[in-house]
Parts: C-alpha cells; sequence; structure tokens
C-alpha cells in the first residue's frame, strides 16, 4: 500500500516542478525535482527534469553531472535518446567537439530525433565558425606582429635620426664655442699688442 502512495508524491513533486519550470522559475523547480527524486531514486523524470532546471539557471557543471549519471544507469534507448540535452550543457560551456559526439551518441539511440539532429547540425556549424576565428586570429595576430616590428623599426630609425640630428647640433654648438674662444683669444692677444 506504501507504494502507490510514493508513486503519488513523486508525481505530485514533479507536477509542481513543472509549473514552476513553467513560469521559468528554475530554481524552486529543480527543489521540487529534487524532492521527487528523493521520494522515489530512479526517477528518470525527476532526474532528468532536476538536470534540466539546473541547465536552466546555467549551472552547466551540476547539469552535466546529473545528465550523465543519468545516461549512464539508463538502459530505454527511447530514453537515452532524449538525453540530448548532454550535448546542449557541453555547447553552453563552449566544448562544441564534445557536445558533437554526445548528440551522435543520442542519434545511436534515438536516429529519428529532428531535434537532435538539428543540435548537431548546429554544434558541426559552430566548430566551423570556432575554427574559421582561430585562423583569422591567427592571421591577424601575424599581421599585427610584422605591423608591430616595422613600427618598431621605424621607431627605431626615427629615434636614430634624432640621435644622430642632436649629436649633429651639440658638434655645430661646440664649433661655435670653439669659434668664439678663438675669437676671444685673438681679441685678447690684439689687445694686449695694442698695449705693448
Amino acid at each position: 500500500a506504501a507504494w502507490p502512495a510514493i508513486a503519488q508524491q513523486e508525481r505530485k513533486f514533479i507536477r509542481e516542478g513543472n509549473e514552476l519550470f513553467e513560469k521559468q522559475d528554475f530554481e524552486k523547480a529543480e527543489v521540487e525535482y529534487r524532492k521527487a527524486a528523493d521520494k522515489k531514486a530512479n526517477s528518470f523524470e525527476a532526474a532528468f527534469n532536476m538536470a534540466d532546471a539546473l541547465y536552466k539557471q546555467k549551472k552547466y557543471d551540476e547539469a552535466l553531472e546529473q545528465f550523465s549519471a543519468l545516461a549512464k544507469q539508463e538502459t530505454d534507448k527511447e530514453r537515452l535518446g532524449e538525453i540530448y540535452n548532454i550535448g546542449n550543457t557541453l555547447l553552453a560551456m563552449e566544448k562544441t567537439d564534445e557536445s558533437i559526439e554526445a548528440y551522435k551518441n543520442s542519434l545511436r539511440n534515438r536516429p529519428a530525433s529532428e531535434q537532435t539532429k538539428y543540435n548537431l547540425e548546429f554544434a558541426r556549424h559552430k566548430q566551423q565558425q570556432d575554427q574559421q576565428n582561430q585562423d583569422q586570429n591567427k592571421d591577424q595576430n601575424k599581421d599585427q606582429n610584422k605591423d608591430q616590428n616595422k613600427d618598431n623599426q621605424d621607431q627605431n630609425k626615427d629615434q636614430n635620426q634624432d640621435q644622430q640630428d642632436q649629436n649633429k647640433d651639440q658638434q655645430d654648438q661646440n664649433k661655435d664655442r670653439q669659434d668664439q674662444n678663438k675669437d676671444q683669444q685673438n681679441k685678447d692677444q690684439q689687445d694686449q699688442n695694442k698695449a705693448q
């Protein structure tokens, strides 16, 4: 007699969790799903929905842990195919390559899933874009470095030129000073001669 009561309680928590999930109150929904999972330890729906609520809260590490644990214990192919959320979570974590593998896994269990096929294509497209961006960044860095080196060379050239100009000014000044001294000496000499 206790068994149906537990099942009813589990359903009640899941129902309440679903209502909160619909209202986008994912935190409270997660609490209800946890209660359901506590009532019935191997409840696929409670565990799956709880992981989904974690995912919606952007608690990706926890969500991935839950989804992965679920995938390990589940034997039903249909249900395993439903856990394409592993791919979604990995994608959200910027682990594009791993997400592609996860989607492929889901499709092996449930080949007809349009959602998983769509998500797989999306992930593949993202992978290509990531690759292109990486290549672009590499090229940009190369160009930047080239420009940087050129700027540095130009700067050094300018600095050397300035230094040379300064040295030249210094030399000219010295020359002027020498000429002045010479003039002064000659004048002094003349004055001395005059005085004699």
